[in-house]
């Protein structure tokens, strides 16, 4: 036995919990997509040590954020300290 509104068939009869699976549906998918764009795209997570043992200084002057008022980063100074041996 299927709780009603949990299969298309009774879904049909409880028409207002539509939008409340879309919203559901879309805050799922975006939750998702957020995380994954951090564990790609962020400067912080490092998936390749041997290829790139500091990826931060790939994005001394790149924008990484997902907005910034700052246009042009080639004429700003880095945010990231710079480490030397």
């Amino acid at each position: 036995m299927v709780m009603q509104g949990m299969s298309p068939s009774t879904l049909k009869k409880h028409p207002a919990l539509i939008p409340l699976y879309v919203c559901t549906g879309l805050g799922m998918a975006g939750a998702l997509f957020y995380t994954l764009r951090l564990a790609t795209r962020n400067p912080d997570v490092s998936w390749n040590r041997s290829g790139n043992p500091e990826p931060w200084q790939e994005y001394s002057n790149k924008q990484y954020k997902f907005y910034s008022p700052i246009r042009d980063y080639s004429k700003t100074e880095s945010p990231a300290p710079k480490y030397t041996e």
